[in-house]
C-alpha cells in the first residue's frame, strides 16, 4: 500500500526554535536507539516511523553506531525513507552522529577527520540519503585536538553533506570551547544533545548556561530516564522491595525512593497524565530545552507520549513540587 502522510499532521504539534538558528524542531522527536535495528521486525519499525510523522513528528535521530547491530538502525531508515518517507524528504529533519565505537581499527571511534568524515559517508550510503540535516560529534575526545574535530563538522557541512553542526555528551567548559572555533570556522553550532530529565539534571550546572546565552538549541536523549520515569519501573521496583530477594541494587529500592516516585505519579494524575507525559512536559517547561528525544518500541508509545502536549504548562507550584521530589531521587539503572 502507498503511504500517505495524514493532512492534519501539523495541526497539534509545536515546533520550536533551534536557538537562534532558523531550523525550527518539533517538541517531540523520535530517537532510533535501540528498538529500529536488523533485530527487529522491519515493519514494526515502518510503523513506528510512520505513524511518528502524522503525528507531527518531523524529527528522526540516528547516529552510526545505531542497531543493533551498529549500523543497522540507519539502514532500517533507509529501507522505510526510500518505500515511503523519500516525497516528504523536505519536511524531513534528520539527524545522524558519529564518535562512539564503530568498527575495528585505529580509525572507527572517537573524533579525527578521518573518522567523522568517513563515517558520515557510510551513514549516507545506509541510509540512502545525499545529505543528513545534522551531523553532530557524538562524545568528546581527549586525545584528538577540538580544532580538527570541529574543523571536520565544518568540513561536513560546507561539502553538503550536512546542513548542521552539533555536538552531543559535552560538558560546558568543552561546548564554550568549540561554539568558539566553529564560530571562527564560519559554521555555527545550531544544537547540542545531552542527557537530561527530571532525575538527571547535570546541564544545569554550566551547560545550559551556556547554551542560552551563546543561542544554541537543545534535545534532550532520555527524557524518561532511560524507563524510570514509568509507571512500569515503579511497579517493579516497590515489587522487588517487597520480595525479599530483589535482583537489583539494594539503594534503587529504598522505600524513600519509592515514595518518591509515586508522589511523582500522583502528581502526574492529578494532571491528568501519566508519569512518562509529566515527565516529558517537565523537560519541555519554558526554560527546559527545545525538544525531548523519546525511544520507543511500539505505536502506542509514541502515541501515548505525544499526548504529554496536550495538558497546559506546569504551573510554579507543580514545579516546585517536583522539584522537592525529584531532589531525592537517585539516577540508578535498571
Amino acid at each position: 500500500m502507498v503511504y500517505i502522510a495524514e493532512e492534519n499532521r501539523y495541526s497539534d504539534m509545536p515546533y520550536r526554535r533551534c536557538g537562534n538558528s532558523g531550523l525550527k524542531l518539533p517538541a517531540i522527536s523520535l530517537g532510533l536507539w535501540q528498538n529500529f535495528g536488523a533485530n527487529k521486525p522491519l515493519q514494526d519499525s515502518r510503523d513506528m516511523l510512520l505513524r511518528a510523522f502524522d503525528l507531527g513528528i518531523t524529527h528522526f535521530d540516528l547516529a552510526n553506531n545505531y542497531g543493533p547491530p551498529a549500523g543497522s538502525a540507519e539502514e532500517t531508515f533507509g529501507s522505510v525513507y526510500r518505500s515511503d518517507l523519500s516525497p516528504y524528504r523536505d519536511e524531513l529533519l534528520i539527524s545522524t552522529k558519529a564518535g562512539y565505537y564503530m568498527f575495528p581499527g585505529p580509525y572507527g571511534e572517537w573524533g579525527s577527520r578521518k573518522y567523522l568524515l568517513s563515517s558520515l559517508d557510510r551513514s549516507l550510503n545506509r541510509m540512502g540519503l545525499d545529505y543528513v540535516d545534522i551531523f553532530y560529534h557524538h562524545r568528546p575526545d581527549p586525545d584528538t585536538p577540538l580544532e580538527e574535530t570541529m574543523g571536520a563538522l565544518d568540513q561536513a557541512v560546507r561539502s553538503g553533506k550536512a546542513l548542521y553542526a552539533g555536538l552531543s555528551n559535552y560538558g560546558p567548559e568543552d561546548t564554550l570551547r568549540a561554539y568558539d572555533i566553529l564560530k571562527s570556522l564560519g559554521t555555527p553550532m545550531v544544537i547540542h544533545q545531552p542527557s537530561y530529565s527530571m532525575i538527571n539534571r547535570w546541564i544545569e550546572n554550566g551547560l545550559h548556561d551556556v547554551l542560552r546565552e551563546q543561542g544554541v538549541g537543545s534535545i534532550a536523549f532520555c527524557p524518561l530516564g532511560r524507563g524510570q520515569l514509568t509507571g512500569k519501573y515503579i511497579d517493579k521496583i516497590e515489587a522487588e522491595s517487597k520480595s525479599g530477594n530483589s535482583s537489583m541494587k539494594p539503594e534503587a529500592i529504598e522505600p524513600a525512593r519509592i515514595a518518591a516516585f509515586r508522589k511523582l505519579e500522583d502528581i502526574a494524575k492529578r494532571r491528568g497524565q501519566s508519569l512518562a507525559q509529566l515527565a516529558l512536559a517537565w523537560t519541555l517547561r519554558e526554560g527546559g530545552v527545545t525538544s525531548a528525544l523519546i525511544g520507543a518500541s511500539r505505536v502506542s508509545q509514541i502515541e501515548e507520549n505525544v499526548k504529554c502536549l496536550e495538558q497546559g504548562p506546569l504551573s510554579e507550584e507543580e514545579l516546585r513540587e517536583i522539584d522537592s521530589v525529584s531532589a531525592v531521587i537517585k539516577d540508578i539503572p535498571w
